[in-house]
């Protein structure tokens, strides 16, 4: 198994001091609910040369396509965008004369490790269907970090990806956002300083789950009462913790972790993910998101945000749609393929997602399809505009479209160097970055991840059978 140095080095102290403190003592500050965070990230990738890209044609996803441009990678980060760069003796040089370069590709909605392969039902961790509210559960902690599928998905450009649970539930817990790297836990994963998303669903899929019991919710309506509830709990909690830190009250609040999450919803340090395909129901979450004064950042699937592209626009909600997917149930019955294209020019933020393991590894070709619909509908959308629907619009859609998205200085050199344009159906992803260290090399066995399950029987030299 290919192992980046220091990528899961021991990291007992951070663990350690995360743990340290004694009692919680009142700040006159609102409560922090990041703080109860007992799991903190432990990534650690360190490039160890330095990587000058020549010549190559590079989509910034910031509205630039430039020709003939250099790429400097240094210490983690892009350090310079431009043509004749210079690097050290011992860099990595590669000449990218005739390739295109991205950022890295990221997916919003994946279910990798959570639902792994082999697909066999004792590994089938995505959903907590105990209830119509598990804001209590992780989805990291059902996380396989053996899943073989996250090779995969790198071999398709992707760097970064956030791990969901699954659409049963009105709350289904909260999401993680990791680098697409080999890790012992899924802690070695954890993208920095990544916010946390919340899993909601509306439609169909949780009023099914419960009304097939006899329990609400079984209706429509039944799941907007379900909400609202959850949210007057969440706001009541919020507010005792509040009072607490600001030494407005003696008694400390006991911790319940289901609020916990909601309530970091309302305090701003949790991005909600909310699964929805209908566009009226779209917009009942937009106006249940204004009477508790949170923000949904993302509807998932979106099947009909065409239809409410400018309600998107007016709210800032970005939206991760599919290309072509469509009319397997009702409710994804009413679609249009431009529809990525249409909340894109109505000035909504548009992005592909795949919510798939097969998807996951070209969502590359699903923008392209998606790009086309829009020009067949009339709409003016060339690649350094469509590149944003899987690079920097899914960075802002998961919170970090200060740190990776987009290839600009100063931002993390997660890089896709592609054998052609990837918008082409011909077009592989030749040798990917994160970080600046190079995870995937096609013509390179040995940059080739293998997860510890993957690996298959070895013979005496240790090489592959």
């Amino acid at each position: 198994m290919f192992r980046p140095s220091r990528i899961a080095g021991a990291l007992a102290l951070t663990l350690g001091l995360a743990g340290c403190g004694g009692e919680d003592k009142p700040t006159n500050e609102p409560q922090d609910f990041s703080r109860f965070d007992a799991f903190p990230s432990t990534y650690s990738l360190q490039q160890e040369q330095d990587v000058l890209i020549r010549s190559a044609t590079v989509l910034t996803a910031t509205g630039e396509q430039l020709q003939e441009t250099d790429l400097l990678l240094k210490d983690g980060k892009i350090a310079k965008i431009g043509k004749g760069l210079k690097a050290g003796d011992k860099a990595l040089v590669i000449d990218a004369q005739g390739k295109w370069v991205t950022p890295g590709v990221i997916d919003v909605h994946s279910h990798l490790g959570n639902y792994p392969a082999p697909s066999i039902e004792s590994s089938q961790d995505g959903n907590e269907i105990t209830s119509p509210n598990t804001g209590q559960v992780w989805a990291e902690h059902s996380v396989w970090t053996q899943d073989p599928q996250f090779a995969l998905a790198l071999s398709g450009g992707v760097t970064t990806l956030q791990i969901l649970p699954g659409s049963a539930n009105l709350f289904g817990g909260r999401g993680v956002t990791l680098k697409n790297v080999p890790g012992r836990r899924v802690q070695d994963m954890k993208f920095p300083d990544a916010p946390y998303g919340l899993k909601m669903a509306c439609g169909e899929n949780p009023k099914r789950v419960y009304g097939s019991k006899g329990t609400a919710p079984g209706t429509r309506m039944g799941n907007v009462a379900g909400y609202r509830q959850a949210w007057i709990q969440a706001e009541a909690y919020k507010k005792k913790w509040d009072a607490y830190n600001k030494g407005e009250s003696s008694d400390k609040p006991d911790r319940d972790l289901k609020l916990e999450t909601l309530a970091g919803v309302l305090a701003g340090e949790i991005l909600v993910h909310n699964h929805c395909y209908r566009g009226e129901e779209m917009a009942i979450m937009m106006d249940v998101a204004k009477e508790f004064d949170f923000k949904v950042s993302t509807f998932h699937h979106a099947v009909e945000a065409y239809k409410v592209a400018d309600l998107l626009a007016e709210n800032q909600v970005c939206s991760a749609m599919w290309a072509d997917w469509w009319g397997f149930k009702h409710e994804a019955f009413d679609m249009t393929e431009a529809n990525i294209a249409i909340v894109d020019q109505a000035g909504a933020c548009a992005l592909i997602h795949s919510d798939s393991s097969v998807g996951i590894q070209h969502l590359n070709q699903e923008v392209a399809k998606a790009m086309l619909a829009g020009q067949r509908a009339g709409f003016d959308i060339p690649p350094r505009e469509a590149v944003k629907w899987f690079t920097l619009n899914a960075a802002k859609s998961l919170g970090i479209e200060d740190k990776t998205g987009s290839i600009e200085e100063g931002k993390m050199a997660d890089v896709v160097i592609w054998s052609g344009s990837p918008f082409s159906v011909y077009t592989l992803a030749e040798q990917v970055f994160i970080d600046g260290v190079l995870m995937y090399d096609r013509k390179d066995e040995k940059r080739q991840p293998h997860s510890d399950f993957d690996l298959g029987i070895l013979d005496a030299e240790g090489e592959r059978v």
